[in-house]
């Protein structure tokens, strides 16, 4: 019945030009232990990113850009520095009936935190029955991509699924990583979900690749509730969309997937199309950083026509300093608002609002939060630095990995990570 139904939707919007109902659900509870210590003050999804933005502000910043601005976010843990980012930035017209709330854990099903992503939206179904929406979109919080919702869903309604579900063609040989879709040949309909699997099979079109979850959906709201309620029965469930609800509704037949690289966002170049990035490691949020300033940028955060919205803290503009005989030499870098940089070196950085880089200090890939200072000679590389310290004169960091690991956290690909507010 919800095949038919869709069908009879889509033909319906097509000839009327108006948009479905559609509430947005996005969920930002993450703990985000891999991205200690930058998560050890702050949820995953408030974590600082490209200089000025939170992980939070792209799925926002996409899901606004498609025109879906009925947006709850769900919080949990160490969820202020979030609280705060969303009531200062995010601000819709209540007149035309637009928000984005956060929604702290309410315990409205009992005395439990939500222990899963399934089951915080099964406590806050509430939400659901006062907004009745026809979808819903259910979106990660940390992930660092473009996306034109409105595509996704025009496949979702034309296709008659119960949930679409947002597939990222990847190799086969780091399927291991992730929730795989098999899918029908000549089809958008799930087979099968595989978790993790060690030996997928390929894609008809292209036997090298898989799609994996991407962590995004679309749903029928009467699916979504009645798969909700089936899962809380259910004693065995580990409360996870991914784990547990979508193989669920895959086993019933209500299952498709959206290729994300058939995407098309306005203003990306062609190299651009299909990034999405799981910055969940130090590792895998360095990287990200380093993708961000490159002379032709795999994610460019200068595209107009999709912008990434965020709060602008009111700075002078940065400012590049000859100091006595040596004039800054800096490049491939983003350089943030308030920032000053004197007779230094830095390549391939990003340097938040509001640093202080002192003479014949060198930065080489060095990602420096909000208020840092680096003193006169210091030598950084391959390090991130959270809010609020002050590198002293002469300090070296990221040339020895057994001196850096006797104070700081470093990954398993090197990068040291300083926490917020250290002191030397």
């Amino acid at each position: 019945m919800v095949q038919d139904t869709n069908v009879t939707d889509a033909i319906s919007y097509i000839e009327t030009g108006l948009r479905p109902q559609v509430l947005s659900i996005v969920l930002a509870g993450g703990e985000g232990k891999r991205l200690m210590p930058l998560t050890a003050d702050r949820a995953k999804p408030a974590v600082p990113f490209g200089g000025q933005y939170r992980l939070i502000d792209f799925a926002l910043s996409n899901l606004v850009n498609g025109g879906y601005r009925k947006i709850v976010v769900l919080t949990q843990y160490k969820s202020h520095s979030l609280d705060l980012h969303i009531s200062r930035t995010w601000r819709l017209s209540t007149f035309l009936g637009n928000y984005v709330s956060p929604v702290p854990a309410q315990m409205r099903r009992g005395r439990d935190w939500f222990r899963g992503s399934a089951d915080a939206l099964f406590q806050n179904m509430n939400i659901i029955d006062d907004e009745r929406p026809e979808y819903i979109f259910v979106f990660g919080a940390d992930h660092i991509y473009r996306m034109d919702p409105r595509q996704m869903l025009d496949q979702h309604i034309g296709s008659g699924a119960g949930v679409t579900v947002a597939g990222l063609r990847v190799n086969r040989s780091e399927a291991g990583a992730f929730g795989v879709i098999d899918k029908e040949a000549e089809s958008n309909k799930i087979d099968r979900f595989l978790e993790k699997p060690s030996d997928p099979p390929g894609l008809a079109d292209d036997p090298d690749k898989v799609l994996a979850s991407m962590g995004n959906y679309v749903f029928c709201t009467d699916v979504l509730i009645d798969a909700l309620n089936a899962d809380a029965d259910d004693s065995t469930s580990a409360r996870d969309m991914g784990g547990d609800i979508i193989p669920r509704l895959v086993d019933d037949g209500a299952a498709h997937v959206y290729d994300y690289t058939e995407n098309n966002v306005p203003g990306d170049e062609a190299g651009q199309r299909g990034y999405w990035r799981d910055v969940g490691s130090l590792d895998a949020y360095f990287d990200a950083h380093r993708d961000l300033v490159q002379p032709l940028p795999a994610f460019s955060l200068y595209n107009q026509l999709w912008p990434i919205f965020t709060h602008g803290r009111s700075l002078p503009p940065a400012k590049l300093v000859r100091d006595g005989v040596r004039s800054p030499d800096v490049y491939n870098t983003i350089v943030s608002n308030g920032s000053i940089l004197s007779g230094c070196t830095v390549y391939e950085s990003v340097i938040s609002p509001n640093a202080r880089v002192e003479r014949d200090a060198t930065l080489e890939g060095a990602i420096l939060f909000d208020d840092v200072t680096i003193g006169a000679g210091a030598q950084i590389r391959n390090t991130i630095i959270d809010k609020n310290v002050h590198v002293p004169p002469g300090t070296r960091i990221g040339f020895d990995r057994e001196q850096d690991e006797t104070r700081f956290t470093v990954s398993e690909g090197g990068i040291a990570a300083i926490p917020k507010n250290f002191v030397f």
